[in-house]
């Protein structure tokens, strides 16, 4: 890039900083780096990031950009897998602004902002028995902007329930700053008379569309199949109307046309009677047989499944063993099917075992109604994609290509399509898709850093184009999108005709080709084969990452620094880097040193290892632990400290206990506010080395609770209670009028409540789980501090003979992660649940509490039973939503308190009216307390309320 071309990026954040705040307009190596990575196999690096967080601010960016005609790439959450999500100029990125929604008419609709997550949208609506049409694979993570944008449609919603077929009005934001609301008359009065140029052109050229019988049937053929390959071309012979032709043609759009800022949904029914069966045929063409076959039966979904994609997954936990003895050549159906009660669900699927007799199957077709089960086929369905990724070869992508052929055809087309990619060399290519619509997803390793390989992946799609897209009639593209990937066959696949009406579309809109220009349309004919994301071996608990972006939704930093998939992005830029060592020319070197010079606070600091992350990879992996070894790698020289600290760790407590009585005094003296006015000075005078004092921070523990007198055991149950290091340290919120003990004082009374009788480990104030040294990198002590635990267990349990309650949920996982499985662990959710609650008599308190589900509950599948003991104890129990790990991580709320304040970000108002928030964590409990404006407490306290002995 030239110094002209770098001079007027600045001048135009220069510009927008009159209307947005500097920490929202961003252009450093790394997080331009980061921001715009996607899904797909393409690399671009924008030279500006923009974070607008309503439409005034974005339509002041797009003006500035228009003035400047630079081009604008809106990014929502990047799941995008054909490269529509990245740019070299200036990328806008979607943040807490636009996650606002309103539901009307009891969910029959339901008007969302473009940030809202697929899968938080249905969860606003499950109240009502209804969803949005889509279901797009990764809804638990993509967003309605990019819904919309793409027309993503799914494994359930066919052509029927897609974004276009479900539309009922949208915001749409132009290239010029025009707003227009389809649901407002007047908005479209204005608009009609501001736009009528626009709107006279969209008609004239539907009228003309209509008028040519070949285009027109063309059309309606195109879109009797999924088709998301150009510009929504049907808009022109389903509608006349301007206004109703440019709603239509934005569905699809990939930000082309305009930015959707709102959209209103025609919602579905979603039936909640579910059950699905695994149906193994012998050969390819029996089982698009049956798909035909099943196409007129009361079928939900089938997709389908070949045999390498079964291999792939067959030795994931719960799949059946018949998978690892198919003979090769055979595949599956996941067949769903659902009603609105059981009988209509038996009926449908009496229907379908009916559709199926005479079809040869490997194995009896037998229906799950497991909730368990069901979930898990689903699971694995979804997660063929990155799970191909994963084994990969290290330096190598991953492919998706997404096409679909009429089903009357399926068959024929499924053995060609296979063929072809065997003589290009592509035998390690697996076959999955929407079969219902004859939608066929081929995943396959790609690499392009080898001689030829460029030209090989080139062949074979020419190949591929030409097959589907016109031997076929068929969609290059049935719902992943145009994108730059499949730009250059779009004239190929729709014609001349069809090619030059798109581009008179996107004249009319964007004269001036500045909306995400080279997606959807592009005159270059080897885009596909440009700006290819290199994937170099980084570091072997990431290289099986192919970037999905799955794990970004729960990550607590992903509002503040950067997410698991951006910390991957960037260890891989660093190794590349390295890598080239000195061969690497100025700009390199300069590159790496900047990367180098921000990955503390980004990559290392901020994140919280909590592990969320590896819950929502298919392929399980876990940043944290990336970013723990890298702590381990530059801490290691302060493993002696850290042994120190082990061997003295009940004086530690003792210290920690003193400090917090001090601060006590101090602020009883000072008060709040001068006392955080005092320590914001001291942190900041101490280059925020200082931990961060917060009004929330609790009193001391009084450890001389567990100096109890032996009591005669009887028949009682013996339990052995260990408390936490926390526990120990941390004691009640002064600030809290309804609850003046610490968790061990609750704990010991329900416990005898309950009948139990108490053990507390010899020598417990020197105990510790480890966790609090591996989280930090010191893997040496942390296992030391394990095996000294073990032993004190050991010897307290009398070798695994009683049960083990701590008192820390977070430590309970570290614990069953590393100490000998004949001991039998519990954290408290799962003690209360199942040992306690039936030895209590309840009465719920008369409140309204909220919980919070530690990332720990989540990792060890607690979360159900977490809300089904608040839900026992207290009348209404609020779970906030798209709150997930609270980012205190043990003691970053003190050291980093920026990342708890960013994870819990909209919690006050979600708990606004409760009396109290419960939680199983004492660290967390903190930062829950401070940002929360509620107490929070140990969820044993709300038990200990509600209960009485039997």
């Amino acid at each position: 890039m030239s110094l002209v071309d770098v001079e007027v990026y600045r001048e135009l954040k220069s510009a927008l900083r009159a209307s947005l705040p500097e920490e929202r307009l961003i252009d450093d190596p790394l997080r331009t780096l980061a921001y715009g990575t996607d899904a797909s196999f393409y690399r671009l690096v924008p030279q500006l990031v923009v974070r607008p967080e309503n439409e005034a601010e974005l339509r002041v960016t797009l003006a500035e950009c228009r003035a400047r005609r630079l081009p604008v790439t809106f990014r929502a959450a990047g799941t995008s897998l054909s490269g529509q999500a990245v740019t070299d100029s200036v990328l806008i990125q979607l943040g807490r602004g636009w996650r606002g929604h309103q539901i009307s008419d009891e969910g029959r609709t339901i008007r969302l902002q473009p940030g809202v997550i697929g899968a938080r949208a249905n969860q606003l609506l499950a109240p009502f028995g209804r969803k949005i049409g889509p279901d797009p694979a990764s809804i638990n993570s993509c967003m309605i902007g990019g819904i919309a944008a793409n027309n993503a449609s799914g494994m359930c919603c066919g052509t029927a329930q897609n974004s276009y077929r479900t539309l009922r009005d949208l915001r749409v934001i132009l290239a010029d700053g025009a707003l227009l609301d389809t649901a407002d008359p007047d908005s479209v009065a204005a608009f009609r008379r501001s736009h009528g140029a626009l709107l006279a052109g969209l008609e004239r050229l539907s009228a003309e569309t209509r008028g040519n019988a070949e285009l027109a049937e063309r059309i309606r053929h195109k879109y009797r199949l999924k088709n998301t390959t150009g510009y929504a071309l049907n808009s022109m012979v389903d509608f006349s109307d301007g206004i109703e032709i440019l709603k239509h043609l934005m569905i699809g759009s990939e930000g082309t046309l305009g930015f959707i800022s709102a959209i209103t949904y025609e919602t579905v029914v979603d039936e909640s009677h579910k059950a699905a069966a695994l149906a193994f045929f012998p050969d390819m063409a029996t089982t698009c047989r049956a798909t035909i076959a099943l196409k007129r039966s009361p079928v939900s979904a089938v997709e389908l499944m070949d045999r390498a994609a079964l291999r792939s997954v067959e030795r994931e936990a719960g799949m059946p063993e018949v998978l690892r003895t198919l003979p090769e050549g055979a595949a599956a159906l996941l067949i769903d099917v659902r009603g609105n009660d059981a009988a209509e669900l038996q009926a449908r699927l009496d229907g379908v075992q009916a559709t199926l007799e005479g079809i040869q199957t490997l194995e009896p077709v037998t229906f799950t109604h497991a909730a368990d089960t069901y979930a898990l086929y689903w699971k694995i369905r979804k997660g063929l994609f990155p799970a191909v990724g994963a084994v990969r070869e290290t330096g190598t992508t991953v492919i998706i290509e997404d096409v679909a052929f009429p089903i009357e055809r399926l068959d024929e087309g499924v053995l060609a399509l296979t063929d072809i990619f065997h003589r290009h060399g592509y035998a390690q290519a697996i076959l999955f898709g929407h079969a219902l619509e004859g939608n066929l997803h081929f995943v396959f390793p790609q690499g392009f850093e080898k001689p030829g390989e460029v030209e090989r992946y080139q062949a074979l799609m020419d190949e591929v184009a030409q097959l589907v897209g016109v031997e076929y009639g068929g969609s290059l593209k049935a719902e992943h999108g145009t994108g730059r990937n499949m730009a250059p066959y779009v004239e190929l696949e729709w014609g001349a005709d069809a090619y030059a009406l798109m581009w008179e579309i996107k004249a009319l809109f964007d004269p001036e080709n500045l909306l995400n220009p080279e997606v959807i349309l592009s005159r270059n004919p080897t885009l596909h084969l440009e700006n290819l994301k290199p994937l170099p071996a980084a570091h072997e608990i990431v290289d099986k990452c192919i970037e999905c972006g799955f794990c970004e939704h729960v990550c607590p930093s992903k509002d503040l620094t950067l997410t698991p998939r951006q910390r991957i992005v960037i260890t891989r830029e660093v190794a590349r880097l390295e890598a080239l060592g000195n061969t690497a020319d100025e700009v390199d070197a300069a590159r790496l040193a900047a990367l180098r010079a921000d990955l503390g606070h980004a990559v290392d600091a901020t994140c919280a290892v909590d592990g969320l992350c590896a819950t929502q990879c298919p392929v399980g992996i876990n940043t944290g632990d990336l970013v723990r070894d890298m702590r381990h790698r530059r801490l290691s020289r302060h493993a002696g400290m850290a042994r120190r600290i082990g061997q003295h760790f009940d004086g530690v407590t003792r210290l920690a206990r003193g400090s917090l009585r001090v601060a006590g005094a101090v602020n009883r003296l000072m008060g709040d506010t001068l006392m955080a006015r005092a320590a914001q000075g001291a942190r900041r005078l101490s280059g925020e080395r200082l931990p961060l004092w917060t009004p929330a921070l609790p009193m001391a523990a009084p450890v001389r609770v567990l100096r109890r007198s032996p009591e005669s055991e009887g028949d009682r149950p013996r339990v052995v209670y260990l408390p936490s290091c926390a526990t120990r340290m941390f004691g009640p919120d002064r600030r809290d009028d309804g609850e003046s003990r610490s968790v061990m004082e609750i704990t010991l009374a329900l416990l005898e409540r309950a009948g139990f009788a108490v053990v507390i480990p010899e020598r417990v104030d020197g105990l510790c789980c480890g966790m609090a040294f591996r989280s930090k990198g010191q893997f040496d002590e942390a296992d030391h501090k394990g095996r000294e635990l073990n032993r004190e267990l050991l010897v307290a349990s009398e070798n695994g003979r009683h049960p083990i309650l701590c008192d820390t949920s977070p430590c309970t996982l570290q614990m069953q992660e590393h100490l000998d499985a004949c001991l039998t662990l519990h954290e408290p959710v799962a003690f209360a649940h199942d040992h306690l609650l039936p030895r209590l008599a309840l009465t719920p308190v008369d409140e309204r509490i909220a919980v919070h589900v530690t990332c720990s509950s989540t990792h060890m599948g607690l979360a159900d039973k977490f809300v089904a003991l608040a839900r026992a104890c207290a009348r209404e129990v609020v779970v906030p939503t798209e709150i997930t790990c609270c980012g205190f991580a043990g003691d970053k709320g003190f050291t980093t308190p920026e990342l708890n304040a960013s994870a819990l970000a909209g919690l006050a108002e979600q708990v606004a009216g409760c009396s109290a928030g419960y939680s199983n964590s004492r660290t967390c409990e903190i930062g829950l307390s401070e940002h929360g404006g509620i107490p929070y407490r140990s969820i044993l306290a709300l038990l200990d309320r509600a209960s009485a002995a039997v």
